[in-house]
């Protein structure tokens, strides 16, 4: 009886369920923390210690391939930038990316759950286990900015493909491409699109440098090339006085749509076109028009414009009440700052408000590099989305990009066809062609950057060799060509030193930077 009793005993004993062994909370916390920490650093890795080596072995295997192509494209990029931007503003290159972003991002997250659960978190106590939870919430944040990274490629893959066309790339025009810049006000209490700006960029295709010239929107009295679309609708030319302005020529063209050829996409571009072709003597290869009611979005997607101001220039009039003030001084704009400093008429005439308009855009050129574009892409995405319209196509973004690099570097000198340098209701056409023609070939024969920075170190490294032989360095006296210096960040001329440019004191109204 005894004896069955004890069997009895050891049978219940045999059935009992043992609980799940306990680990030491600190130790737990560290191993799981441990192994998110290895996923980090070197993905796979966690597996190859505590889990699947398979497993290990083909995330060792990814990182590898992702870090070779990494370094492969920081190569290219040294050996040939051009290369790099040319993938980068292909489409097929842009959904490849964007296709791997993800998968890696998704591939990462999972192999952090597994390193999580090889942690064992199910065997610490309820209120650690959710310290570790949060641990890999944190560590998650890693392939989510990942998966974020792929976005934005998408977005941007999305709005080049909208704003950018695919025709074929147009070839600089005796060296140089000229680019029609056309600020349009689409705001409230006006009817349809207007370009209130009309710019003319002149861009050196060797070595970037540009000349900006200013068209007033007032500009009366205009003819057009024979055989131009706009010569066979007007023969006579746009020269009904004070009716017949530079800027209404677009709203004509668009009210008057049906007379241009089948086809023709945009009619008031191409009557603009025509005519600042006309007024300048200058082939033009593109046109960019952007919406002014996007413009404050850009700017605050850039981080905000620097741009000394010299006058007081107010913050609404017209249609608008006055409700503050941009104040003399070096300011830093916001994207609304910004856009009334450029558009504000209130106690200013237009051709001070063409030099705002000019600081702006010269204060846009300065800090919309690529580092900046890349961290701030989907925000400029947004604001530019259906406000820029323009005829670059995307095979020519590469080569653009390029130049817009080099530009950066360079003088950007700046004309404006104003008082006192012409009456844009009383002027001769052949003093605004020789103008542009004066201004590009002045451009031409100044040394460029990076000659300015080869002179500055042989000065320099020729001034150490007299000071080591006890001579006095001599001093280089400063040429007309070098001053002010092409090294500095693009920067506008001051019409002040050149008599063939006059546009009154520019420098007394505003300055980028």
């Amino acid at each position: 009886m005894g004896a069955d009793r004890g069997s009895a005993v050891l049978e219940r004993a045999d059935d009992t369920v043992h609980p799940r062994p306990r680990v030491d909370p600190r130790r737990g916390r560290r191993r799981v923390v441990a192994l998110l920490a290895m996923t980090l650093l070197v993905p796979g890795s966690a597996q190859l210690v505590a889990g699947s080596r398979a497993l290990g072995r083909l995330a060792l295997r990814v990182l590898l391939g992702v870090v070779g192509a990494v370094l492969l494209l920081g190569l290219l990029g040294l050996v040939s930038r051009s290369a790099v931007l040319w993938l980068g503003t292909r489409g097929w290159f842009l959904l490849l990316a964007q296709v791997l972003l993800f998968a890696l991002a998704l591939g990462w997250a999972a192999l952090f759950v597994d390193a999580w659960r090889l942690g064992r978190p199910d065997r610490l106590p309820q209120r650690d286990r959710r310290g570790v939870v949060l641990a890999l919430v944190a560590f998650l944040l890693v392939p989510g900015l990942v998966g974020w990274v792929g976005l934005t490629v998408g977005n941007a893959r999305g709005a080049m493909a909208s704003v950018f066309g695919s025709g074929e790339a147009a070839d600089a025009a005796a060296g140089r491409y000229n680019i029609l810049l056309l600020g349009g006000d689409s705001g409230a209490g006006r009817t349809g699109l207007r370009p209130d700006s009309i710019q003319l960029a002149s861009v050196d295709a060797q070595t970037g440098r540009a000349v900006l010239f200013g068209f007033s929107r007032e500009t009366e009295h205009i003819t057009f090339r024979p055989g131009s679309v706009m010569a066979g609708l007007m023969p006579q030319g746009w020269t009904c006085g004070d009716e017949c302005l530079l800027n209404g020529l677009y709203t004509w063209a668009v009210d008057h749509a049906d007379e241009f050829p089948a086809g023709t996409q945009d009619p008031g571009v191409v009557a603009t076109r025509e005519a600042v072709e006309s007024l300048s003597g200058l082939d033009i290869a593109y046109y960019v028009m952007v919406d002014l009611k996007g413009f404050s979005g850009v700017v605050d997607a850039v981080g905000g414009l620097d741009i000394t101001v010299q006058r007081r220039t107010p913050i609404g009039g017209g249609s608008w009440p006055v409700v503050g003030y941009v104040e003399p001084g070096r300011q830093h704009l916001d994207g609304y700052h910004a856009l009334w400093y450029a558009r504000s008429r209130e106690g200013s005439t237009n051709y001070e408000r063409m030099a705002r308009q000019r600081c702006v855009v010269t204060a846009l050129v300065q800090q919309l590099d690529p580092r900046t574009v890349l961290l701030n892409m989907g925000d400029l995405m947004t604001a530019t989305k259906g406000l820029v319209r323009t005829d670059v196509p995307q095979d020519a973004l590469a080569e653009l990009a390029e130049l817009a690099v080099h530009t950066k570097q360079e003088k950007i000198t700046s004309v404006n066809f104003v008082p006192p340098l012409i009456d844009p209701w009383d002027y001769d056409p052949a003093v605004v062609r020789s103008t542009v023609a004066s201004a590009i070939e002045r451009s031409e024969d100044l040394p460029t950057a990076e000659e300015i920075a080869e002179r500055r170190q042989a000065e320099a490294e020729a001034a150490a060799e007299a000071e080591a032989d006890g001579a006095a360095a001599p001093v280089a006296e400063p040429t007309p060509s070098s001053t002010p210096s092409p090294s500095l960040p693009a920067v506008m001329e001051r019409p002040g030193t050149d008599p063939d440019a006059d546009t009154g004191d520019l420098a007394s109204v505003c300055s980028a930077g």
